[in-house]
């Protein structure tokens, strides 16, 4: 389960890493490059939730082999293709394939591991497994865009799947969820629900968040989420009982998880933007200086699924969230000229704290819940993971472009920059196009300042959710949720009881 988990993350953060590759190989636009990487993204958080019902219909090891096959095929289609229209068809492919995968890894494991603290210290390794995808993912793209073309960055999750399989195969446990029929309309009432949110959130990284496709977008969802409620309400085998959520600590989990996931993907996007664009280093270097946050992450994570059984959950909650908002407002405090000798610590501190949050979350939300509905509350949590991460890179994408844009003008007079060589700069920052353009010492200082300026201003953002998140860790979820809640009932159940 933890291999099928480190496919889904190991992709991400390899992709990124080859975008630059990718770009200059096949001549891609900017706003044709921001979808290779969001295309996987937008289907994961699409179908993730309808993925967690198939598998408690169909069986979730079955569900979870024939995601690690789709994710190989994409990964190989991908590896051999040849057009930015292929690329992004592949990364499509293996969004379904990480859709699958990812709740019902995490359903087996909940189903398999009845004991709540045991599930929790089982659930916590499992979270703790995405850490080792990021942290490979780069690592593996340096290494081969060093020696190779950028088609060989998605070979290794093709490998991955394999070993896999043939852990899972014979190992994994089958197991099924309450339930008979599948639930069509609450599946593509939420399908299209999310995949409008997660369309407008990159869309309008892009184009802006006024702009008519994206606000169309946006009422599409606020359509999709009231349907899928009402719906869910009336159906008796709904594929999300949203009487879940009635449970104020039940929520405040979800909103946690995504908070959790939207500041990791969002600084580890503003980290490797630095590196790239304001102390030009390679992927290769980036992925060495940024292995302390992905590495005791790792460590953390695995250990705070040990503890939990001591202190209960709402501490280590509150606590990762206010060390996470510290680390970050640390990082805002770095320039283009600053060691890194004065940059790991503050990674060390924030994938520790990451570590008390991420985990802890997810395991929260499964024994809140009995274990034969494991399947629903897997969706849920991996729902609002995926969400917050779109929203990680699209909000504070939009919000870095943004800055830059307004501040490059205000820098480029600020360091004497000729005004007839300012449009020139102007528009190879707004075409990505810096790194093949000659460019004066001064030009280039200015664009690394509004960089900077911009990812400051990403990660002041960030810190701010991050202090807010706490709040709601400390007000809102129950130290103990197997012990402190009672089951939520059923809809079979209260028509009985009615």
């Amino acid at each position: 389960m933890c291999l099928g988990v480190m496919m889904t993350f190991l992709l991400v953060t390899a992709t990124i890493s080859a975008l630059s590759a990718i770009r200059d190989a096949l001549h891609v636009s900017p706003s044709a490059l921001i979808w290779i990487p969001s295309a996987y993204t937008l289907v994961v958080a699409s179908l993730v939730l309808s993925a967690g019902t198939l598998g408690n219909l169909w069986g979730r090891k079955r569900m979870f082999c024939v995601g690690v096959v789709v994710m190989i095929g994409g990964g190989l289609l991908a590896a051999s293709a040849g057009t930015t229209t292929m690329v992004i068809a592949a990364q499509l492919v293996s969004g379904v394939g990480g859709a699958l995968i990812l709740p019902n890894s995490l359903a087996i494991l909940g189903a398999t591991f009845t004991d709540p603290h045991r599930r929790t210290e089982v659930i916590t390794v499992w979270a703790a497994s995405s850490g080792i995808g990021l942290a490979i993912g780069p690592l593996l793209a340096g290494v081969l865009l060093g020696r190779s073309g950028w088609q060989a960055v998605f070979v290794p999750n093709a490998v991955l799947g394999v070993i896999t399989l043939l852990v899972a195969v014979p190992f994994a446990t089958e197991s099924l969820g309450p339930g008979g029929r599948l639930d069509i309309p609450g599946a593509l009432l939420g399908t299209v629900a999310i995949a409008s949110l997660v369309y407008a959130l990159i869309q309008g990284g892009r184009d802006g968040y006024t702009a008519v496709p994206v606000i169309t977008a946006c009422i599409v969802a606020a359509v999709g989420v009231a349907a899928f409620v009402v719906v869910e309400l009336r159906v008796a085998a709904p594929m999300l009982d949203v009487r879940l959520f009635a449970s104020r600590s039940f929520s405040a989990v979800m909103i946690i998880a995504a908070v959790a996931l939207f500041g990791f993907t969002g600084v580890a996007v503003l980290v490797v933007m630095f590196y790239n664009n304001v102390q030009h280093l390679n992927a290769l270097d980036t992925s060495w200086r940024m292995l302390p946050l992905f590495g005791v992450y790792v460590g953390s994570a695995y250990l705070t699924g040990r503890v939990i059984r001591r202190t209960g959950f709402k501490a280590p909650l509150t606590l990762g969230l206010l060390l996470c908002a510290l680390a970050v407002l640390g990082l805002t405090t770095i320039g283009p000229d600053t060691p890194y000798s004065q940059v790991w610590p503050l990674f060390v501190l924030f994938g520790a704290a990451c570590g008390l949050v991420i985990a802890p979350s997810t395991a929260a939300a499964l024994v809140s819940v009995a274990p034969e509905r494991a399947g629903m509350a897997s969706g849920a949590v991996n729902t609002a993971r995926q969400v917050g991460a779109v929203m990680g890179t699209a909000l504070l994408g939009s919000l870095f472009t943004s800055r830059v844009t307004a501040d490059l003008p205000h820098e480029l007079a600020a360091h004497d920059v000729p005004s007839a060589a300012r449009a020139p700069v102007e528009a190879a920052v707004a075409s990505g196009s810096t790194g093949t353009r000659p460019l004066s010492s001064a030009g280039r200082a200015a664009i690394e300042s509004a960089f900077t300026a911009g990812i400051h201003a990403g990660l002041a953002v960030t810190a701010a959710v991050f202090l807010a998140a706490a709040v709601t860790a400390l007000t809102a979820v129950h130290n103990r949720p197997h012990q402190n809640g009672t089951p939520m009932p059923t809809p079979t159940t209260t028509a009985a009881a009615s």
